[in-house]
């Protein structure tokens, strides 16, 4: 391990190097990995549009495919921007392009059956049933163009007793079990913070269409996709489901704790809460040592894992006693130079705000022609080899119109 040190080193060190380097404004790129991948993005709201950010930012040709009056995020948020688009727009729709089409009248069907002729990924979020209606579901767009991949994400999937549902994040989340286990115990529900539903199936559709499609540069076929918000959430539940299998008894809320080892979670300290982790015994006794308290090392209710998760709730009473008697960061600082993980908790604001967020690029300006320098999150990977750039600002509704026109009538310069 010492011997490969300084190699780690000088990894992380031109790692560093790349990141200070890197440029959020919109640029020309690198050849990014999907470039020359056309994607139609025919979804709304979250899960499709913030996959199919996630596929441009790679540098695949999406063409946001809207309704004459917009895609609804469009005019959520409740507050105003200097234009008409929300925030959450603005931070799920980079480097798109925006075509209007009237998709229930004959010339906009019949203008996106040209488009989808030339794309090799679709991705829709209408309600199951909507797209056969409309006549552009994956068996008239399959019959046109035998390697499209096609993505429809909903609610609770394209088949089932639920399939019908409209599905929204809180639904997921509710009726997948989620919520059964978040929060503390005896409580009102409550769901994640974030939406974990969509986020996450968002994420599973880039896995899905992204295999299909290396898929169908093999086979010459493509094919339809079916990833819903229900069995992307369910997906998640490793550990309960675990032991619910193991054990035949239902999870039920932990609070900041867990399931598999103690003590992990929030405690409180003189000033407030932090996190921490003594995950397994030599990181026990390493805090057992910090604490002054030798004794708890080879306690008769904490000397084993499965001892301290059975007594965790004394546990934690006999540790907060211990840590009332510094403020949080102080425990932080100890820890993390003893060796036990421990953060502090911030909010949304101070994470951003950090040092580390900062050198991370976690936050980016954009220019927009409405917003000027816009803000947005920064991107979740770094490809240091293709790194990603911002090369469109997320567009304006019906902006790429004429271009695209031309592009399929074969008119563009």
């Amino acid at each position: 391990m010492t011997e490969n040190l300084p190699a780690t080193h000088e990894m992380a060190e031109r790692f560093d190097s790349h990141l200070l380097q890197r440029k959020p404004e919109m640029t020309e790129s690198k050849h990014l990995p999907l470039q020359g991948i056309r994607v139609l993005d025919v979804s709304q709201v979250m899960a499709g549009p913030f996959a199919c950010m996630l596929l441009a930012d790679m540098g695949a040709d999406v063409i946001k495919v809207e309704p004459p009056e917009g895609d609804q995020t469009r005019g959520a948020m409740g507050f105003k921007m200097k234009g008409p688009d929300s925030m959450g727009f603005l931070n799920m729709n980079r480097n798109k392009r925006s075509l209007t089409l009237d998709l229930k009248s004959d010339a906009g069907r019949e203008f996106f059956y040209e488009l989808a002729k030339t794309a090799d990924v679709i991705v829709e979020n209408y309600r199951p049933g909507v797209v056969q209606r409309l006549a552009i579901d994956y068996e008239s767009i399959r019959a046109i163009n035998p390697k499209i991949v096609y993505v429809s994400i909903s609610g609770f999937g394209q088949s089932g007793p639920w399939a019908s549902r409209p599905g929204f994040d809180l639904m997921a989340q509710a009726m997948s079990g989620v919520m059964s286990v978040t929060g503390y115990k005896g409580g009102k529900p409550v769901k994640a913070g974030v939406p974990v539903a969509d986020i996450g199936c968002a994420l599973f559709a880039v896995y899905g269409l992204l295999s299909a499609y290396i898929g169908a540069q093999k086979t010459g076929e493509g094919q339809h996709i079916d990833a819903s918000l229900f069995d992307s959430i369910m997906a998640f539940s490793i550990w309960d489901m675990s032991e619910y299998w193991g054990t035949g008894v239902p999870p039920t809320p932990l609070g900041t704790s867990n399931k598999m080892s103690a003590p992990y979670q929030a405690v409180k300290a003189r000033d407030g809460y932090f996190v921490m982790g003594a995950t397994n015994q030599k990181l026990w006794t390493k805090l057992c040592e910090l604490l002054a308290r030798p004794d708890l090392v080879a306690h008769a209710d904490y000397a084993s894992v499965s001892l301290r998760l059975k007594n965790r709730e004394a546990l934690i009473e006999t540790l907060e006693q211990e840590f009332a008697k510094r403020d949080s960061h102080a425990w932080v600082d100890a820890m993390l130079a003893a060796g036990i993980p421990a953060g502090p908790i911030l909010s949304y604001p101070e994470a951003f705000e950090s040092e580390h967020a900062a050198h991370r690029r976690m936050c980016m300006e954009i220019d927009h022609p409405n917003e000027g320098k816009v803000k947005n999150i920064g991107f979740p990977v770094k490809m240091l080899g293709t790194p990603q750039t911002v090369r469109r600002h997320p567009p304006l509704l019906g902006e790429h119109n004429e271009e695209i026109l031309a592009e399929i009538n074969g008119t563009a310069p």
